[in-house]
């Protein structure tokens, strides 16, 4: 039995974060992976998915090159290399993670862990030995994986997951997408980019439904203007195989219909990875397919913690990543703040791109909040037009009373950039009219969000 200081489960965004940031404190970590180091978020998510899309936000730029002035006789987009280029970014992201592991002096154990009473870990290698190790300390941080649906089973031919869709040798000619949160958006707008016909289906009333209605609605709008077709508050009943295409049997608001297509994605969502991990033989509560955590991540058993999609934060890999920092800092004895989880940007990297954090507008009357609204559309903004790029706004919501900065909400290019500096502002408890007293650089898209705060105090320049 060998001892570690701390031993982490999973080496995702959550898990490798954790043990760097042990080891720079001078603990003896170990982290413990049964697939690639850097976990979905760097081999199948957040950055092969990036770099698919930028394939995507090119190829449509290039074919749009003359409005700028600009004559390109014949654009093709060649699937192969896309995908290769994916996989080569995500190939060398792990290499990167390698050498942080080894920079670090932090023992990676391959195989499938699971935790033992007495923080003990047990790994099955590769080879089907098993090994059992002692810490201080366990950190799970296992992740997530596609959710399956009884109507659609996954079989990775003609119904895929996302994992599938990034590595497919051959582009489809039609794809239904099911399922409109940010991975199945994503997904639609690449495919419909390079030229597959897509249809999502969404069981909610609005695609993206965590996010705010306009913007939802906006963003349905931009998609069918792009020729993808998009049935909302509609439900997969059946799915079967026939002459090598997927039927569905499709319920929508007005009736029942049939949909045929070679490819089917389900996007329906995740599901937190707790089987088999041991939580039953240390109980380990949970809740809700969750475990359940205080705020400082850790378990109801001493010593062990839990971060990432596995508890009931926002499954993002950046929470993921806070969460990572804040288990390895309150195990060390540091004095650490908890996570505002209302303060966490959530972020879609279609074109136009979506990015919010705080309250929604329906979230505020709910709760019976006095709010002030305030809008700037990209098409009133001078480098918006300057560099082609005019669909969307800015939203932003303000507390009435307090001018608390409650919600902002962005549809547009950049977005993904530039809602940090309402979190920053947030986090700050800077006012709504202290972004509106800042003086922001001229021209820059940012701008707009000075913009919004504007029209929200009635004091508008440009609108």
């Amino acid at each position: 039995m060998k001892d570690f200081d701390v031993i982490i489960l999973g080496a995702g965004p959550g898990g490798y974060v954790a043990a760097i940031r042990l080891a720079q404190l001078s603990y003896k970590v170990a982290i413990v992976e049964k697939e690639n180091l850097g976990g979905i978020c760097l081999n199948w998510g957040c950055i092969p998915t990036k770099a698919l899309l930028k394939s995507a936000h090119l190829f449509k730029e290039i074919k749009s090159a003359h409005q700028y002035g600009i004559s390109i006789d014949e654009v093709k987009a060649d699937f192969t290399k896309i995908i290769e280029r994916s996989r080569n970014i995500a190939n060398e992201m792990q290499n990167g993670i390698q050498f942080l592991m080894k920079k670090n002096k932090i023992e990676v154990i391959k195989g499938y862990g699971k935790i033992l009473p007495g923080r003990r870990v047990e790994v099955t290698n590769n080879e089907a030995q098993i090994l059992i190790y002692k810490s201080d300390a366990i950190i799970l941080a296992t992740g997530s994986s596609p959710k399956n649906i009884a109507s659609l089973p996954i079989d990775h031919q003609y119904i895929i997951d996302y994992k599938d869709a990034m590595s497919i040798k051959k582009q489809p000619k039609e794809l239904i997408i099911i399922g409109a949160g940010a991975i199945g958006v994503e997904f639609a707008y690449f495919y419909q980019s390079i030229g597959t016909q897509v249809t999502i289906i969404e069981f909610s009333e609005h695609i993206l439904p965590n996010e705010d209605v306009d913007v939802s609605l906006a963003l349905k709008k931009s998609l069918e203007k792009q020729g993808i077709k998009i049935y909302t508050s509609s439900k997969v009943l059946n799915s079967k195989i026939e002459n090598n295409e997927v039927v569905l049997l499709v319920n929508t608001p007005e009736q029942e219909i049939i949909l045929k297509s070679e490819c089917v994605l389900s996007a329906v969502g995740i599901a937190a990875n707790l089987d088999n991990i041991g939580l039953e033989l240390c109980n380990i509560e949970t809740e809700r397919d969750k475990i359940k955590t205080n705020i400082y991540c850790q378990t109801n058993v001493d010593g062990v913690y839990a971060i990432g999609d596995i508890i009931g934060g926002q499954a993002l890999a950046h929470t993921a990543s806070a969460e990572a920092i804040i288990a390895a800092e309150h195990f060390a004895g540091l004095s650490t703040l908890p996570i505002d989880y209302n303060n966490v940007p959530s972020c879609v990297y279609c074109s136009p791109e979506i990015a919010s954090v705080g309250y929604t507008e329906v979230q505020l009357i709910k709760n019976k909040i006095d709010y002030l609204v305030g809008k700037f559309p990209f098409s009133a903004s001078g480098k918006a037009k300057a560099i082609g790029e005019t669909e969307g706004f800015v939203k932003v919501l303000v507390d009435k009373k307090y001018d608390e900065i409650l919600g902002v909400h962005i549809i547009g290019t950049n977005a993904t950039e530039i809602i940090e500096e309402i979190v920053l502002a947030r986090s700050l408890e800077a006012t709504g009219k202290s972004i509106l007293h800042s003086i922001h650089p001229h021209p820059t898209i940012n701008e707009a969000i000075k913009e919004a705060f504007e029209n929200a105090y009635k004091q508008s320049i440009h609108l």
